[in-house]
Protein backbone atom coordinates (compact mmCIF):
# COMPACT_ATOMS: atom_id res chain seq x y z
CA UNK A 1 0.00 0.00 0.00
CA UNK A 2 1.37 3.40 -1.00
CA UNK A 3 4.57 1.95 -2.46
CA UNK A 4 5.96 2.34 -5.94
CA UNK A 5 3.62 5.04 -7.21
CA UNK A 6 6.11 7.84 -6.74
CA UNK A 7 8.83 6.81 -9.17
CA UNK A 8 9.05 10.38 -10.43
CA UNK A 9 9.00 11.92 -6.97
CA UNK A 10 5.42 13.15 -7.21
CA UNK A 11 3.27 10.21 -6.08
CA UNK A 12 1.10 9.72 -3.04
CA UNK A 13 3.63 7.23 -1.68
CA UNK A 14 6.37 9.85 -1.43
CA UNK A 15 4.02 12.37 0.04
CA UNK A 16 2.61 10.08 2.74
CA UNK A 17 5.76 8.17 3.65
CA UNK A 18 7.85 11.34 3.88
CA UNK A 19 5.34 12.82 6.33
CA UNK A 20 5.39 9.62 8.39
CA UNK A 21 9.20 9.81 8.35
CA UNK A 22 9.30 13.45 9.46
CA UNK A 23 6.91 12.58 12.29
CA UNK A 24 8.96 9.58 13.45
CA UNK A 25 6.50 6.93 12.29
CA UNK A 26 8.70 5.60 9.45
CA UNK A 27 12.39 4.75 9.26
CA UNK A 28 12.92 6.21 5.78
CA UNK A 29 11.39 9.01 3.71
CA UNK A 30 10.43 6.96 0.64
CA UNK A 31 9.12 3.53 -0.26
CA UNK A 32 9.49 2.01 -3.70
CA UNK A 33 8.61 -1.64 -3.09
CA UNK A 34 7.57 -4.06 -0.36
CA UNK A 35 11.21 -5.11 0.01
CA UNK A 36 12.87 -1.69 0.30
CA UNK A 37 13.28 -1.80 4.09
CA UNK A 38 10.44 0.52 5.07
CA UNK A 39 9.49 0.00 8.70
CA UNK A 40 6.52 1.72 10.27
CA UNK A 41 6.43 2.43 13.99
CA UNK A 42 2.99 2.48 15.58
CA UNK A 43 1.25 2.80 12.22
CA UNK A 44 -0.88 0.41 10.20
CA UNK A 45 -1.85 1.33 6.64
CA UNK A 46 -4.94 -0.15 5.06
CA UNK A 47 -7.47 0.67 2.40
CA UNK A 48 -11.23 0.43 2.17
CA UNK A 49 -10.84 -1.57 -1.04
CA UNK A 50 -8.26 -4.29 -1.50
CA UNK A 51 -7.84 -4.02 -5.26
CA UNK A 52 -6.93 -1.26 -7.68
CA UNK A 53 -10.24 -0.49 -9.39
CA UNK A 54 -10.46 0.84 -12.94
CA UNK A 55 -9.76 4.58 -13.08
CA UNK A 56 -9.01 4.34 -9.35
CA UNK A 57 -12.73 4.77 -8.61
CA UNK A 58 -14.11 1.82 -6.66
CA UNK A 59 -17.68 0.77 -7.23
CA UNK A 60 -20.09 0.67 -4.30
CA UNK A 61 -20.16 -3.13 -4.62
CA UNK A 62 -16.34 -3.29 -4.38
CA UNK A 63 -16.40 -1.20 -1.21
CA UNK A 64 -19.15 -3.35 0.29
CA UNK A 65 -17.29 -6.56 -0.62
CA UNK A 66 -14.15 -5.35 1.17
CA UNK A 67 -15.88 -4.09 4.32
CA UNK A 68 -15.48 -7.48 5.99
CA UNK A 69 -11.69 -7.13 5.73
CA UNK A 70 -11.74 -3.73 7.38
CA UNK A 71 -13.73 -5.22 10.26
CA UNK A 72 -11.19 -8.05 10.58
CA UNK A 73 -8.28 -5.60 10.58
CA UNK A 74 -9.92 -3.50 13.29
CA UNK A 75 -10.42 -6.67 15.36
CA UNK A 76 -6.69 -7.38 15.15
CA UNK A 77 -5.61 -3.86 16.12
CA UNK A 78 -6.09 -4.14 19.89
CA UNK A 79 -4.34 -0.85 20.83
CA UNK A 80 -5.76 1.34 18.09
CA UNK A 81 -6.07 4.95 19.28
CA UNK A 82 -6.41 6.99 16.09
CA UNK A 83 -7.66 6.45 12.57
CA UNK A 84 -6.69 8.92 9.86
CA UNK A 85 -9.16 8.82 7.00
CA UNK A 86 -7.29 9.88 3.86
CA UNK A 87 -9.99 11.31 1.64
CA UNK A 88 -13.75 11.61 1.69
CA UNK A 89 -14.38 8.08 0.47
CA UNK A 90 -12.42 6.49 3.30
CA UNK A 91 -14.02 8.90 5.77
CA UNK A 92 -17.55 7.88 4.76
CA UNK A 93 -16.67 4.18 4.89
CA UNK A 94 -14.85 4.25 8.23
CA UNK A 95 -17.77 6.16 9.79
CA UNK A 96 -20.10 3.45 8.51
CA UNK A 97 -17.87 0.66 9.84
CA UNK A 98 -17.40 2.32 13.24
CA UNK A 99 -21.16 2.79 13.51
CA UNK A 100 -21.67 -0.90 12.66
CA UNK A 101 -19.30 -1.66 15.54
CA UNK A 102 -21.38 0.39 17.99
CA UNK A 103 -19.68 3.79 17.82
CA UNK A 104 -21.80 6.87 18.36
CA UNK A 105 -21.98 8.96 15.19
CA UNK A 106 -23.66 12.30 15.84
CA UNK A 107 -26.64 13.47 13.84
CA UNK A 108 -26.27 15.21 11.55
CA UNK A 109 -23.31 13.10 10.51
CA UNK A 110 -19.95 14.86 10.61
CA UNK A 111 -18.92 16.39 7.31
CA UNK A 112 -15.58 15.72 5.69
CA UNK A 113 -13.01 18.46 5.92
CA UNK A 114 -9.27 18.43 6.32
CA UNK A 115 -8.17 18.29 9.94
CA UNK A 116 -11.53 17.39 11.44
CA UNK A 117 -11.19 15.48 14.75
CA UNK A 118 -14.16 13.25 15.54
CA UNK A 119 -14.68 11.41 18.82
CA UNK A 120 -17.10 8.50 18.48
CA UNK A 121 -17.02 7.14 22.01
CA UNK A 122 -14.56 6.00 24.66
CA UNK A 123 -14.26 2.46 23.29
CA UNK A 124 -13.32 3.63 19.80
CA UNK A 125 -10.36 5.38 18.21
CA UNK A 126 -10.42 9.07 17.46
CA UNK A 127 -11.07 9.72 13.78
CA UNK A 128 -9.04 12.43 12.05
CA UNK A 129 -9.69 13.48 8.49
CA UNK A 130 -7.22 14.53 5.84
CA UNK A 131 -7.33 15.17 2.17
CA UNK A 132 -5.97 12.18 0.27
CA UNK A 133 -2.34 12.56 -0.85
CA UNK A 134 -3.30 12.02 -4.49
CA UNK A 135 -1.35 13.72 -7.24
CA UNK A 136 -4.34 15.95 -7.94
CA UNK A 137 -4.51 17.17 -4.34
CA UNK A 138 -0.77 17.60 -3.85
CA UNK A 139 0.01 19.19 -7.20
CA UNK A 140 -2.82 21.71 -6.87
CA UNK A 141 -1.83 22.60 -3.29
CA UNK A 142 -5.09 21.37 -1.82
CA UNK A 143 -2.89 19.20 0.43
CA UNK A 144 0.58 20.45 1.27
CA UNK A 145 3.30 18.61 3.16
CA UNK A 146 2.82 21.08 6.00
CA UNK A 147 -0.89 20.24 6.19
CA UNK A 148 -0.21 16.51 6.36
CA UNK A 149 2.54 17.06 8.94
CA UNK A 150 0.02 18.97 11.06
CA UNK A 151 -2.24 15.91 10.99
CA UNK A 152 0.67 13.73 12.15
CA UNK A 153 1.39 16.23 14.94
CA UNK A 154 -2.22 15.92 16.14
CA UNK A 155 -1.88 12.13 16.15
CA UNK A 156 1.34 12.32 18.16
CA UNK A 157 -0.42 14.34 20.87
CA UNK A 158 -3.31 11.86 21.28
Amino acid sequence: MFTGDGEDGMGSSDFLISSLYRSGYANQPTSRSSSDGLLLNGVYLTSIVKCAPPANKPLKSEIENCTQYLHMELDLLKNLKVIIALGRLSFVQILKVLEERGAYISKPRPKFSHGNIINVGDKFPVLITSYHPSRLNTQTGRLTSEMLDQIMDIVTKI
